[in-house]
Order: structure tokens, then sequence, then C-alpha cells
């Protein structure tokens, strides 16, 4: 099982609503009291937030099915079924939140961050809320309606200020060490490093973070090694750090031709991050490893030929110290010019866009063959409400879809009596056969609780 985690699919899925409640008041001489029945409960949501504390995606590994809580059912007495509980899914800072066809919905940064990813379901009416002058004792409740579900894919991306990136082996984890308080794995062998880094370095009055990568390879971009899984740990950074080794044994590589091969990696990898372009970043050269005599005369040697290309180079060593101060105030220099570019920080402010008015609340589609499909959210919505084993429920919808103008378009559209009316869409839809003689509304059509004269009739 690994112990970190930086991209995971979650299956969430929201409360359902409680079902409303068809009663009747009833006691001691008071025989038919009038309709009691309370609503039902609505469903409980699924929300991501941000928490420092949790640094990985690894418990949504394991544990990759979430669900919240239903909404109760309504009861006599107008007594209404209690809401469903929200859970509040704790993610780390930086994660990013995506369909399943690769769309972003949400990018959280910043404790405290929330986004509801699911909302559950609404309470379905109980009969006392559905009474009306002539309808005064509804022999029906409205159904809850069930709650969203989607599949989602998390990825995080690590908040770091520098990201040190180079070879397997170059030093980064040591350099990481020995700059802040973090406690890397560190060996003597390739790709020791198998997840991101992150440390706190000092410099003065200044504070920021590094993030050490694990080790690139040519090829990254493309999948080779470890390098495309963990690039996108980078994005976010401000300032690149090339950590360069000057003492290593392989032959054929030197820290100019590290250095190339690592910047067309970064390229390869730009074009699908478009404004952000790793390339555009500010970046600096780190010579690893002077403290070996041969990685001290290596690093005197290539050091003209990046001041040539205008970075600011940096010979060090991590097992010694040397050059880490210097290293470290010009990173913390970088940073604070970057953060001197940011807009101030505003309080975060919840942005409430009302749907637009005045649209079209449904639309008729004729398929051929005196067959038409009803779409929208209204009609939609009122047949997840309704309780077709009750004729009474059923004559209700009748007038709901009546008042909207349903059976008007239909008539506009060309619909004969007896044609095929979906309503939903084509893979999943309530089918009914049109008859324009039977009357709409409520005083045409009531009968013994629980009936409908129109359907019995007809």
């Amino acid at each position: 099982m690994p112990d970190f985690v930086d991209r995971v699919v979650l299956h969430v899925a929201a409360g359902n609503g409680g079902h409303g409640c068809a009663s009747v008041h009833r006691e001691k001489f008071k025989p038919l009291g009038g309709p009691d029945g309370g609503n039902g409960g609505h469903g409980g949501d699924v929300i991501l937030e941000v928490d420092p504390n949790t640094a990985s995606l690894l418990d949504y590994h394991r544990r990759p099915h979430r669900r919240a809580g239903n909404g109760k059912p309504g009861q006599g007495s107008n007594r209404n079924g209690a809401d469903g509980g929200d859970i509040v899914l704790s993610v780390p800072n930086g994660t990013v939140v995506k369909s399943a066809n690769g769309t972003v919905l949400a990018d959280l940064v910043g404790a405290g961050t929330r986004f509801v990813v699911v909302e559950g379901g609404r309470g379905g009416l109980g009969n006392a809320a559905l009474a009306s002058a002539k309808r005064k004792a509804p022999g029906f409740a409205l159904l809850g309606e069930p709650g969203t579900e989607h599949d989602l894919v998390l990825e995080l991306k690590t908040v770091a200020d520098v990201a040190l990136v180079g070879f397997p082996s170059a030093g980064k984890s040591s350099l990481i060490a020995s700059m802040s308080a973090a406690k890397p794995k560190i060996a003597d062998y390739p790709f020791t490093t198998l997840v991101p880094n992150l440390g706190v370095v000092s410099a003065g009055d200044h504070v920021f973070t590094v993030a050490d990568v694990p080790g690139l390879i040519e090829g990254a971009s493309e999948g080779r090694g470890l390098g495309l899984e963990f690039l996108r740990h980078i994005e976010r950074s401000s300032t690149l750090a090339h950590v360069l080794d000057c003492a290593t044994p392989e032959p054929g590589r030197d820290p100019v031709s590290d250095f190339e091969v690592i910047e067309r990696e970064l390229q390869a990898y730009d074009e699908a991050l478009g404004d952000r372009a790793l390339s555009d970043r500010p970046r600096l050269v780190v010579l690893n490893k002077i403290d070996v005599p041969d990685g001290r005369e290596l690093a005197e040697l290539v050091r003209p030929e990046f001041e040539a290309r205008g970075m600011r180079v940096f010979e060090v060593s991590a097992a010694s110290h040397e050059g880490l101060r210097e290293l470290a105030f010009a990173m913390a220099e970088m940073v604070e010019a970057y953060r001197a570019t940011l807009p101030p920080e505003e309080p975060t402010r919840i942005v409430i866009r009302p749907a637009a008015v005045g649209g079209a609340e449904f639309e008729v589609k004729s398929l051929g063959e005196n067959t038409y499909l009803v779409t929208g959210v209204k009609p939609t919505r009122w047949l997840r409400q309704t309780d077709f084993t009750n004729e009474e429920a059923v004559g209700y919808l009748a007038d709901r879809l009546a008042r909207l103008g349903i059976e008007e378009r239909l008539s506009k559209a060309g619909a004969e009596p007896g044609a095929t009316v979906m309503i939903g869409t084509e893979q999943e839809s309530v089918v009914f056969d049109w008859e324009p003689e039977v009357a709409a509304g409520a005083e045409h059509g009531l009968g013994p609780r629980g009936t409908d004269r129109r359907l019995s009739d007809w």
C-alpha cells in the first residue's frame, strides 16, 4: 500500500431526499381534522474542504466511495423529516477537482476553501403543504428526489515557492534536508525519492517553501521514469532551481548536458499548461557536490557557460553546507519579487449567480411517427417526485404539466390524440399516451382519496 497518493478517482453520492407524508389529523370528536403530513428532509451534500493537516489523497485511494446521509421521511402531526447529514472531505492544499472527462471543476487553494461537489436531493412535500382551496385533503404526498452522483478525479499539485528539478541522485533530497527541517529519504541509488517532499526555508525575515521533486530523466514528459507523474507538482512554483550533479560517475553526463535535457523536458510539458508555462519561470542553477575535489573543478569549469546564458549560478555542497546561505537568500529574493507582482489579497467572497429568468422552462422535440420528447428541469423533477402507484398523485402531475403549457406546446408541434410523449431524455424517460380531451384542473378530477376520476373514467 502506498503512503503518498496524488491522483485518485473518487465516487461521490449525495443523500436522497425524504418522502413527504400523506396523513389526516385524527383525534376524539375530530375524525377528519384535515391533512397534517409533514415534508421530507433534504439529502446531505458532499463537500471538499482544504485542510492544511492533510498531505495526501491516500485516504480516498483506500476508500474511494463516499455517500452523504439521506433525508428522513415526513410524519403525521405536521412533523417534518430531518435533513441528511453533509459529509466534508478534507483534501490537501492545491487539489484540482476534475470531472470524469477531464473538465476542471475547481482548483482548491487556501486553507478552508470549500467546494460542493454533489448536492442532496430535495425532500418531498407532505399533503399538508399540497392542500389548497380546491384540493382540501390530498391523498398523496410528493416523493423525495434522489441525490446526484458523480465520478470525480482529484489531482494534487504541490503548493511550493521553489521547485528543485534535476536528474536522479543529483542531491535534491540532501539539499532540501540541509536547508530546512524536512527529512526526506536519502540513499546512494537513483530514484530514492518516490514522492515530492516539502521543506520550509528561512532566509533572514523571508520564509518560503521548497519542493523536492522526484528525479527527471530524458523522456520524462512522455512517461519515462517518474517524471510524468510528478511534473504537475512544479506547476504552482514561481521559481525553478536546476540542481546539477558535478560529481556524477556516469559516463557521458555533465552539468551542461543535464541542464539541457531537463529544459527540453520542461518545454515538452509546457504544451498542456498554456499561460503557466514552466519555461517562462525564473530559474537559477545550483552546482552541487563541490565538496568532492573533481566536483569543485567541474563546477568552476562550467560556471561561465551558464552565466553566459544569463543564469544565476551557485556552487554549493549539501554535505558541508557550503554556499547554502547565499543560495537561500537568492531564492528568497526571487520569491519575493514574484509575490510583489501578485494583486493584493481580498477577503473571500461568496458570489451568488441566480439563474437567468425568462428562458425556456422546457422544450418539445418531435421524434417522428407521432412521438415527442419533452425535456426540461421542471418536468423531469416533477416526474421524480410523483408516486405513480397513486392515481391522485398522477393527476396532480398532469395538472402541473398542463399549467406549465406542455399540452399547448404539443398541439402546436402537431401532436395528435394518442401521441407517445416521452419526458426526460431519449435514453431515460417516462412515456405517456397523450389524450388532449382529458381535462386538466383539480376541480374536474377529484374523487375519493388517492384516486382521480379522469384516470379512472378514461
